[in-house]
């Protein structure tokens, strides 16, 4: 399953964040695929798209990150899916 995964972060939270990227580079774990990441070019946003049939693998990424981020986990489908769900 695809999932769109939007973060922000106020800020004051803006150097530990970005720091903590550098070290980790803040990859997924194993059983999460990583489709692409964008960040905004202002800071303080972004966007990660990713695909798993583990939900819990995407919380357990999250939860590394919670304390300066805020995030918006949105399960989605493409083009394929949408036609499934409209019966085509």
């Amino acid at each position: 399953m695809l999932f769109v995964i939007q973060y922000e972060f106020v800020p004051e939270n803006r150097d530990m964040a970005q720091a903590r990227f550098r070290e980790t580079g803040g990859l997924p774990p194993d059983g999460v695929k990583m489709i692409g990441r964008w960040h905004a070019a202002a800071g303080g946003e972004g966007m990660i798209v990713c695909e798993t049939d583990d939900a819990i693998s995407i919380g357990l990424w999250m939860q590394q990150w919670t304390d300066l981020l805020a995030f918006h986990v949105t399960p989605v489908y493409d083009d394929e899916g949408a036609m499934k769900v409209l019966g085509a």
